[in-house]
């Protein structure tokens, strides 16, 4: 089996998403959020929700991107 290179970010709520489909992402103080709707989300509902604090390696890997 081939490694597509896929990677998946664990989310605040049970989901995991797939980095590939990511569309946008905010930044909110500790947190980020995440849109991976091909139509597109709007700020106050659809996005995805991951913080520091309850996921710090999804966190520091999508962070990265605002250094």
């Amino acid at each position: 089996m081939e490694n597509s290179g896929d990677v998946y970010f664990k989310t605040d709520g049970s989901k995991v998403i797939n980095g590939k489909y990511i569309r946008w992402i905010q930044k909110m103080d500790e947190c980020l959020q995440v849109c991976n709707k091909s139509t597109g989300c709007s700020i106050d509902g659809g996005t995805h929700q991951i913080c520091k604090l309850n996921n710090p390696d999804s966190y520091s890997k999508l962070n990265k991107l605002f250094e």
